[in-house]
């Protein structure tokens, strides 16, 4: 698979020099969980990166729940995590897969395509009795050299027009499970619904017990959608639409795009219709 890499290879890459190991940990519901955990242990070399911290920026009227990070502190943390365009990187999570997803792509947003998500996260690891350690490691800081890649972000402008000129080159995917998809329930956001013409493919569903589906049964998730239109998924905040993006390009579909902001950036413009 092109960015998911199995626990018998991370194993044999941990002490390369030229590979960076990514923990991504975290908990909605409790949002030091992960950092905490990270501390009582971790994969050898691993260095923690925290959702709302490093990965988001802070909650503000607009960009939904989880926005963009300022890029520059971004890579000046990948840089101080020693991470440039050269290294290979591993991200992984408990195992829910959407933490690590988050990163990879972010990665990727930045150019960096050696990019990749550990299968089966921690909890997959550990399971495995593979080695974890308590001690921090630290790196020599790097420089990154970046290319931002447009083409791999869209933005609420962009979902708008889709929406309003009913454009059917784009395909809205809503990675939210069926309920909160068709309005049923809603734990979270402060209304229901989903975007306009939006088709829903929950992203738990390209996984089978925190491991990656592979990309032969993502090709069957996807099968009923036009490859050459573009994909533009979403969620709540954006970030369990990270793993359908992945599943998405392992099913071989080029023209995929996260919309960060996502169902709560949506929602937070009050013209914008809900269906």
């Amino acid at each position: 698979m092109k960015f998911i890499k199995d626990q018998e290879w991370v194993l044999e890459c941990l002490h390369e020099s030229h590979v960076r190991i990514i923990d991504c940990r975290f908990s909605l519901a409790e949002p030091e969980k992960g950092k905490q955990e990270y501390l009582q242990g971790h994969i050898p070399g691993a260095v923690f990166f925290d959702l709302e911290k490093d990965l988001s920026s802070p909650k503000q009227t607009y960009g939904g729940r989880h926005p963009m990070p300022v890029l520059e502190e971004f890579i000046s943390k990948l840089e101080n995590a020693g991470i440039d365009e050269n290294k290979l990187v591993v991200a992984y999570d408990y195992g829910e897969g959407a933490y690590a997803a988050r990163f990879c792509w972010m990665l990727q947003y930045l150019g960096h395509e050696n990019v990749y998500v550990l299968d089966g996260g921690y909890k997959g690891w550990i399971e495995a009795s593979y080695p974890v350690t308590k001690e921090i490691p630290a790196f020599e800081k790097t420089k990154f050299h970046f290319t931002v890649q447009p083409q791999l972000l869209a933005t609420t402008d962009e979902v708008k027009e889709v929406v309003e000129k009913q454009l059917n080159n784009k395909i809205l995917i809503d990675s939210r499970e069926e309920k909160r998809f068709l309005g049923i329930e809603e734990p979270i956001d402060k209304k229901a619904g989903h975007i306009p013409g939006a088709i829903n493919k929950p992203w738990m569903e390209g996984l089978n017990e925190r491991y990656y589906k592979p990309a032969e049964i993502q090709k069957q998730r996807f099968e009923n959608l036009d490859p050459a239109k573009e994909m533009i998924v979403y969620c709540g905040s954006g970030v369990t639409a990270a793993p359908n993006y992945l599943a998405l390009k392992e099913a071989g579909f080029e023209k995929v795009k996260l919309y960060i902001g996502s169902f709560s950036d949506w929602i937070s413009y009050e013209d914008n219709k809900i269906e």
